[in-house]
Order: C-alpha cells, then sequence, then structure tokens
C-alpha cells in the first residue's frame, strides 16, 4: 500500500508522545511505502495534483522503538502525484487549510481519503458539535454560537446556571477556554470585545452551559469507524479549568460508562456517513463537548494506559478499506472484459 500522510512538519513531531509518528511507524513496519508532506507542499501541473514529499527510506532494520525511529529515519524528496497513493491520511493541525481540501478534490475519487475532504469541511470546527441532532439535550450542552455581543450578553444575563464557557470557535488544544461567572458580568462584554473584535476581521465564539464535573476533566474517546477504540481521562492541573495535555492536564486510565458507550452508539453513524472515520471527541460526564477530525491524538498515552496498541487498529481499517476499493475495480474490469468478449454477431 502506498500511503501518504498530509501532516505538520517533520521536525514540529514530539517523538516522546506524538500519534501520527505512531501511525507512520506502524505502516513502516507493515511494509508500506510511506511518504509525509504537509498542506503548503501540495501543487499543480497541467490540471494534476502533486507533493513535494519526502518518501521514507528504510535501509535498515526497522527500529521496534518509534522514538529511535524518529532520530534516524531517513528520507527521498521527491514530486509524486497524489492519484498515485492508495491513502491519504490527513493529519494536518487545526485551523483547517481550505486551499489543500480544494486540491484533494480532484483525487478523491482516486485514491482513500482519511478524513473525508467534505467530513473536514463540515466538522473542521466546534459548530459541528453544536448542530448534531439533539432535541432532548440529552447529550450536547445547551451552545450558542455568535459574533453578535448583544445578545451573548444576553444569553449570560438569562442563563439559569451561575457560570458559563466561552471559548473561540476555531480554537484547538484549550486555546482560549475560560470560564464566565454571572457575577462578573461587567467585564463581559470587555472580553467579548478581545475575542470576537471588530468589522470584518471579527470572530464567532462559543457560549456554552458549563456541565457538572468539568472540574474534574474530561475524557477523550478515540473513534474508529463509529466505534469507539479507546479512552483516556484528562485531568486538569490544579488552578486551570482546562484538562487539554498541551495546557498541562495529566491523564489517567479511564473505562467507558453505560451512557458514554451510549453517546458513541448515538453519534457513530453520523460520523460515519459525513466520512469521519477517525476522530477525537472530548466528553464531560455523558455530554459531548467536541469533535476532533483533523489530528486526533492520544493514541500512545492510551496505548500506555492500557498496554494497547491503537495505531494497528486504524491502519488494519485502511487497509481493509483500500483492499476492498482494489476488489471492485478488479470486479469491475473483469465484467468490462465480458462484455468487450460478446460477439456482436
Amino acid at each position: 500500500m502506498n500511503i501518504c500522510f498530509l501532516m505538520y512538519p517533520w521536525e514540529r513531531i514530539d517523538p516522546e508522545t506524538d500519534t501520527t509518528l505512531r501511525l507512520i511507524h506502524e505502516c513502516v513496519r507493515r511494509g508500506h511505502r510511506v511518504a509525509v508532506t504537509t498542506p503548503g507542499s501540495l501543487t499543480m501541473r497541467e490540471t494534476l495534483v502533486f507533493g513535494f514529499c519526502n518518501l521514507i527510506q528504510l535501509k535498515k532494520k526497522l527500529p521496534d522503538n518509534p522514538q529511535h525511529f524518529y532520530r534516524h529515519v531517513e528520507f527521498k524528496r521527491a514530486k509524486l502525484p497524489m492519484a498515485g497513493f492508495d491513502c491519504i491520511f490527513m493529519r494536518a493541525n487545526p485551523p483547517l487549510d481550505v486551499l489543500a481540501l480544494n486540491f484533494l478534490d480532484s483525487v478523491r475519487e482516486q485514491v482513500f481519503i482519511m478524513n473525508d475532504v467534505d467530513g473536514m469541511r463540515v466538522a473542521n470546527n466546534k459548530l459541528y458539535t453544536a448542530a448534531l441532532a439533539d432535541p432532548a439535550g440529552q447529550y450536547i450542552p445547551k451552545t450558542h454560537v455568535s459574533k453578535n455581543k448583544e445578545y451573548l450578553q444576553s444569553v449570560l444575563a438569562e442563563s439559569a446556571t451561575d457560570t458559563m464557557i466561552l471559548k473561540p470557535l476555531t480554537g484547538y488544544g484549550g486555546h482560549g477556554v475560560i470560564l464566565i461567572e454571572k457575577r462578573a458580568h461587567q467585564n463581559f462584554r470587555s472580553l467579548l470585545d478581545f475575542y470576537i473584535g471588530e468589522g470584518e476581521g471579527s470572530h464567532y465564539v462559543i457560549l456554552q452551559e458549563y456541565v457538572e464535573g468539568a472540574e474534574k476533566g474530561d475524557v477523550r474517546i478515540l473513534m474508529l469507524n463509529g466505534e469507539p477504540i479507546g479512552a483516556m481521562r484528562r485531568v486538569p492541573s490544579p488552578g486551570d479549568i482546562r484538562s487539554n495535555i498541551h495546557a498541562g492536564g495529566r491523564v489517567e486510565k479511564h473505562q467507558l460508562t453505560a451512557s458514554q458507550k451510549q453517546l458513541c452508539r448515538a453519534i457513530g453513524p453520523k460520523l460515519v456517513r459525513d466520512g469521519l472515520y477517525f476522530v477525537g471527541i472530548d466528553v464531560i460526564g455523558d455530554k459531548l463537548i467536541e469533535v476532533n477530525v483533523l489530528s486526533p491524538g492520544g493514541i500512545t498515552r492510551i496505548n500506555k494506559l492500557n498496554r494497547a496498541r491503537l495505531q494497528s487498529n486504524v491502519i488494519d481499517f485502511i487497509e481493509q478499506v483500500v483492499n476492498a476499493r482494489e476488489i471492485l475495480v478488479e470486479r469491475k474490469q473483469s465484467f468490462r472484459q465480458v462484455l468487450a468478449d460478446v460477439d456482436p454477431k
């Protein structure tokens, strides 16, 4: 199998914890040809999309340790046709590079793209979570998305709870997430001015009900083809509401509760319909807070907590999809040959 990881720059990898590195290492371990490139390295020549890629060269025995593999890997630089890959695995960090998706549009019928181009378009920010159908309010916290400051002020004033969460629509990694208390409403307008800005350059924000238990952290669940394959609890550092690891949180082993399994069953089919085959969802209690579709992490830490190899599950799935697509192509070709062999007389 030929697979291209469309990702952040190789030198930005943290070899101790990086999920993408584990996925790449697993592909190389299985003998697949692996290339890595960045969204900014895509180019078009005579209507064909190419990528300036680094093709992994395995000149010696593959190190079992991904960290050792990272430090000693060798590359061959080449301009490669993106349609020549069996799979393109999107692992670029937010914010979404929309132009990169436009490049991929031209090869989507020839290459399995994970996650799907249209799926990434509709789900690349927190609005996707807020728009999920949940009329009974069973899974989604009450969420307001706007850049209208007066409206957001009224939402806070009319809230039945004393606290709410404010965060940018397009943020990730816990950046910009703050707790808003009604008693401090005098400062709220100033915060909105800072977060939203003015005029054409203004930004949307999310104002969301505070979910009880958030101070104890959240649960990151990795979903593969609509099913949970692993989870961990992320606990915030003292004095911080953010449980993201990059914001200073720590991780603990976690077994999904019955309500969390039900949540996964409720949203899994829609994720698959939207082509979002590998995602990370963040849950507090039994409430869905975010769906991460661009480069969900957590494999390394979940593996360590559970003595697992989740990267094996992910690559198994890609191999199954690619093999199924190849079988369909071969069947189509054989059927065409049958038709071509029919004597018109």
